[in-house]
């Protein structure tokens, strides 16, 4: 297949080096190649399969519209734009294709839905703690919400705490707790390595080529 990837950042560098691992024809723009979306002209995306965009929020609504509006699909790993994913969802439904997630590993679908397990139990309180890295955009998390927004769907009513650290280079951790009068029980997941984003994204690109709608990565990751 042929991927475009947009954004030349740690994840994003390793995106690009997934996909060739893979056996995928690759290019990649930073920002200062694609400025407000100006490089995705119908001439760049012609026989991409997929563009993955790992940039920042007010960047990925722009080259979401760009891509959609050419009928293009598109895997979107950054986070912190999600007042506009309604518009989006909707744009791609009538053209194009839109895959996003608050967070590609794996790892931590499996979190979400062990949480959405822990969050049955009645009879306690819940908290999440997240960490990243200094130099990113969004606090909490996208991945910090999304665990907030399971327990919150399971305990109705419930006020969920999220408190959120920003260290060094740290590439994502997430702890959910849950804490009764009598005892505590955690879960927690740590990115050790970016290359579990990349993977899932890359896969994620490979999946949603050929295909038209919108969905979140949640919904189809056990499909990969």
């Amino acid at each position: 297949m042929q991927f475009l990837v947009l954004g030349k950042g740690k994840t994003g560098s390793l995106v690009a080096e997934v996909a060739g691992e893979r056996g995928h024809v690759v290019r990649s723009f930073d920002i200062n190649e694609n400025p407000h979306a100006a490089a995705l002209t119908a001439a760049n995306l012609a026989g991409m399969d997929a563009v993955i965009d790992f940039t920042a929020p007010e960047a990925a609504v722009e080259n979401i519209r760009a891509v959609l509006a050419l009928g293009g699909r598109i895997v979107v790993g950054t986070t912190g734009w999600y007042e506009h994913l309604a518009a989006m969802k909707s744009l791609a439904r009538e053209r194009g294709a839109l895959l996003y997630g608050t967070n590609f590993s794996i790892g931590v679908q499996k979190l979400f839905r062990l949480t959405a397990a822990l969050a049955q139990l009645d009879g306690y309180s819940f908290s999440i703690a997240e960490t990243h890295h200094v130099s990113k955009l969004d606090a909490p998390s996208g991945t910090a919400i999304t665990l907030r927004e399971i327990v919150e769907a399971a305990q109705p009513g419930a006020k969920v705490e999220i408190t959120s650290h920003r260290v060094g280079d740290a590439k994502g951790e997430h702890i959910v707790t849950a804490t009764s009068a009598t005892d505590t029980l955690e879960l927690r997941h740590e990115i050790l390595s970016r290359r579990c984003l990349a993977e899932g994204a890359v896969r994620g690109a490979e999946w949603v080529a050929g295909k038209r709608g919108a969905w979140d990565f949640r919904e189809i990751f056990d499909q990969l």
